[in-house]
């Protein structure tokens, strides 16, 4: 089965994110072809959650899974430690005081 680029499928999950008014900002630009992504939400309290996606081998689903949330600063360190590890992550930041990331929805869950 053909997979989407890393660049293609972060372009068209800031065009959703766009379309339902919510800001989102790439702050570290992964490997165009194959990077793994991480989702930033901060709801603007100094709260924040970092999903990444997960790969079941057993069932052969994907998932986001949260990797880490609490305090932004907190989240924002974690981020830092995976990027130590991929250098070709990319980091996606969403602001949404309700805590909407879109991650659930159709075409972006799995």
């Amino acid at each position: 089965m053909a997979r989407l680029t890393s660049d293609f499928w972060v372009r068209a999950y800031l065009r959703r994110l766009q379309l339902a008014d919510i800001p989102a900002f790439i702050t570290a630009h992964g490997d165009d072809t194959a990077g793994a992504v991480l989702v930033k939400l901060t709801t603007l309290d100094g709260k924040a959650r970092a999903f990444q996606r997960s790969f079941d081998l057993m069932s052969g689903e994907r998932a986001w899974l949260v990797l880490a949330e609490g305090e932004e600063r907190a989240v924002d360190e974690a981020i830092n430690r995976q990027r130590g590890f991929d250098p070709d992550l990319w980091v996606i930041e969403v602001e949404s005081r309700e805590g909407r990331h879109l991650l659930d929805e159709d075409g972006l869950r799995d």
